[in-house]
């Protein structure tokens, strides 16, 4: 099997193309079953492609395990097609990762090193939401649950050796900084939050600590967004009230997962003018975004999109750089792990092959046998023709291609086979080993799901 990624994040792609790349979690699984179909060509196999679909704010990740010399190319035309963008416009911001460098980037992004606010933990959870919607779909194997297995482990063991995560500057913090520089003091500010998601509540907590004049959230589901406003003193509105109440604001920032706009330019002109052009500060850290781009051309309106946030973050990175470089060590360890691993998966069939054939040629010279005994002959002569002529076929393989080899094949056949036939003698633990070897190549689909790296640890859409 070959590990591919590919995807768009806020490293290659402005906040414009990643909205149109992402996916509603409502459509992830419908997509999971037109990708691997796509991949397959139609066809059903033992071995059938493996898919996983990441989608945040900050990027769009295919995580893929298939046997087919599956190109990049077809994976953009994939996913351009699938969200009707041209393979020439997005091709440019797309990354492709295989193998190693698949393994790699899930263990980094999941510790939290290749987001916008470095060591953040958001991301974890959106990764988990996104296998268990694969789990869902029936689009995740062997290989792909064992590589999300070892990336939360090495998730975990990254945040708890290192301090990628202390002194963190968060993206609710970077918008308080921001509305800062526009009003003087937050406490004679109205603010109101739209949605009442993860990241919702995280500003929402920021700016409680500045104790603003008045705290509202609107939000689709009223039992929620009541719950979220009173968490921090403050109280709910009717999403449906907010072209008519957004004039109040000083301060409004949104989140939902919406996947077109819900505050339009029209909507914000009229406020501008019943505030008498007093500013407006919006924070839109959805992607699609909820606020038309359009807005941030109005005169008395500061807008600031999540990519805006980002410059404010990155400030903040430079004094965690020792941890970084502690857990890209971690990181380079877990992944020649993983690929250790990965590689000894591919002896697998031709192990069970092997158990085949030795198994079909047990079973006919048993039938003979059989057939002999029932018709009186001498049972120890039975037994004897059984055991000479099941060696016989055993070493047939064996014996021919010694035979047929020459110069450096030939010795290192003949080095392999020593080790093999020790003087005619089975190995130590004779019958015993044999079926230890056997069955542990028999468990190796069936245990390696439950059975990560011990050394590694065990094991919302904003990141």
């Amino acid at each position: 099997m070959q590990l591919l990624t590919i995807g768009i994040n806020h490293h290659t792609a402005p906040v414009a193309l990643r909205e149109r790349v992402a996916f509603p979690l409502e459509q992830i699984k419908p997509a999971l079953a037109l990708f691997k179909d796509a991949w397959s060509g139609g066809r059903r196999s033992l071995n059938a492609p493996e898919a996983a679909i990441l989608s945040t704010c900050n990027r769009t990740e295919l995580y893929c395990a298939t046997d087919a010399q599956s190109s990049r190319d077809s994976a953009v035309e994939w996913l351009s097609h699938y969200h009707g963008i041209r393979t020439e416009e997005l091709a440019p911001h797309v990354y492709t990762l295989p193998q190693s460098e698949a393994v790699r980037h899930a263990f980094r992004v999941a510790s939290g090193l290749d987001s916008m606010v470095l060591g953040e933990t958001q991301i974890v959870g959106q990764m988990k939401t996104a296998v268990r919607t694969a789990t869902e779909a029936g689009a995740l194997g062997t290989y792909l649950n064992q590589l999300f297995q070892r990336t939360f482990a090495v998730a975990k063991e990254v945040r708890s050796t290192t301090e990628i995560g202390a002194q963190s500057v968060s993206m609710a913090a970077a918008a308080v900084r921001l509305a800062q520089r526009i009003f003087d003091k937050i406490a004679n500010q109205r603010v109101l939050f739209i949605g009442a998601g993860e990241m919702i509540e995280l500003c929402a907590a920021h700016f409680a600590a500045q104790q603003p004049r008045e705290l509202v959230v609107a939000n689709r589901t009223a039992e929620r967004g009541k719950y979220v406003a009173e968490r921090f003193g403050g109280h709910a509105i009717p999403l449906a009230d907010l072209p008519t109440r957004m004039h109040e604001f000083d301060i409004i920032v949104s989140c939902t997962a919406s996947t077109l706009p819900i505050i339009g330019l029209g909507a914000v002109e009229r406020a501008v003018k019943a505030r008498r052009h007093r500013p407006i500060f919006m924070v839109d850290l959805a992607v699609p975004r909820d606020i038309e781009p359009e807005v941030g051309q109005l005169e008395d309106v500061f807008l600031y999109t999540v990519d805006d946030l980002g410059t404010i973050v990155r400030e903040g990175n430079a004094s965690r750089q020792a941890a970084v470089a502690q857990a890209e060590t971690i990181i380079e360890t877990r992944v020649a792990n993983f690929m250790q691993w990965l590689d000894s998966r591919s002896i697998v069939p031709v192990i069970r092959h092997m158990h085949t054939q030795a198994d079909a040629l047990r079973r006919a010279e048993l039938e003979r046998a059989r057939k002999l005994l029932a018709r009186g002959d001498d049972p120890a002569a039975v037994l004897e023709a059984l055991s000479q002529s099941l060696t016989n076929k055993l070493i047939h393989g064996p014996t021919h291609a010694l035979n047929t080899s020459s110069g450096e094949s030939r010795d290192s056949l003949i080095e392999l086979m020593s080790g093999f036939y020790r003087h005619g003698q089975p190995a130590r633990g004779g019958d015993a080993a044999s079926n230890a070897s056997s069955e542990a190549a028999e468990s190796n689909d069936s245990n390696d799901l439950n059975a990560p790296d011990a050394s590694a640890g065990s094991s919302d859409r904003y990141r």
